[in-house]
């Protein structure tokens, strides 16, 4: 793997942290937005990152610093992606608007240049062909905080070269992720193909009304061991992106269960401002929730 200049597009949440990441283990990193403000924005959101490498990762100022000198900005797409080696899209989960911005790029990047989606929900399948290089083209998943929650699923698709896909796997091992190779396409990858279903089932006991949250993650924590219960997972989901897919699972089935949980979620959590984790009250209060005290396992 020859990688140097990497070029990260989207600059929200997820490609912000994505991009700073690369550029603290030592990559050159362009960031791509379609305006001045969006970048604006992204200067803001990566600088806000630095204390927290200090505090989670024990990096000194001049690392954090170096970091973000590594780091440049760019809103023309040509321009951004003139030097390469590397793009990893991390715009909107749209179809229309991924498929655009794939086909703007592949005629402006450069012929050597890899393309890599973050995308959560949609398969790289959907844009090999507007990419142009489908055969340089695969999936590259990170999970949100990603210098502590360090997983990157890297997922090839059927016309998929298999040196790219072994060269992005050492990439993301190299910008210190623990690569999660996956042969075939998989919606949801690995991690949400085995947190959903568990997070269904946790919210199905909740609204049939076998169980209260805290009994239900209790249940969870003792009988395995885990740090976190479903509903507490859930509060670092948000609540309203699992009303989302609850709501989207209750239209295209039917099923009364669902469409039962989705108002659950809507008028008890939401309409209250109980988001989650970010709004200091999901299904449990923070920054002091109970299933985090000594007592909570003890019956």
């Amino acid at each position: 793997m020859n990688y140097q200049n990497i070029t990260v597009a989207g600059s929200g949440v997820l490609g912000s942290q994505i991009a700073y990441q690369s550029a603290f283990k030592g990559f050159n990193v362009t960031v791509y937005d379609i305006n001045d403000d969006a970048l604006k924005n992204a200067q803001e959101r990566i600088t806000k990152l630095k204390p927290l490498y200090q505090h989670d990762l024990g990096a000194t100022q001049e690392e954090v610093d170096a970091a973000y000198a590594r780091l440049s900005f760019n809103s023309d797409l040509a321009d951004a992606v003139a030097n390469a080696d590397l793009v990893i899209e991390a715009i909107p989960e749209v179809v229309k608007i991924k498929t655009e911005f794939y086909t703007n790029l592949g005629k402006v990047a450069p012929a050597k240049t890899i393309f890599a989606t973050n995308s959560s929900t949609l398969l790289p399948s959907q844009f090999a062909e507007a990419t142009g290089r489908s055969e340089k083209f695969l999936a590259l998943h990170f999970a949100n905080t990603i210098w502590v929650n360090n997983t990157a699923e890297i997922m090839k698709h059927p016309g998929t070269d298999m040196k790219v896909f072994d060269e992005v796997v050492e990439f993301a091992r190299a910008i210190g992720m623990v690569p999660l190779p996956l042969y075939k396409e998989q919606p949801g990858y690995i991690l949400n193909s085995l947190l959903v279903p568990f997070l269904d089932a946790a919210e199905m006991l909740l609204v049939k009304e076998v169980a209260d949250p805290e009994t239900i993650d209790k249940t969870w924590m003792i009988g395995t061991g885990a740090p976190l219960g479903p509903f507490a997972i859930l509060d670092v989901v948000g609540i309203n992106t699992a009303h989302n897919i609850v709501e989207a699972k209750a239209a295209a089935t039917g099923d009364e269960n669902m469409k039962k949980l989705a108002n659950l979620l809507k008028t008890e959590y939401i309409d209250k401002g109980k988001l989650g984790r970010a709004t200091g009250e999901g299904f449990y209060q923070y920054p002091n929730p109970s299933f985090a005290k000594p007592d909570f396992l003890k019956g």
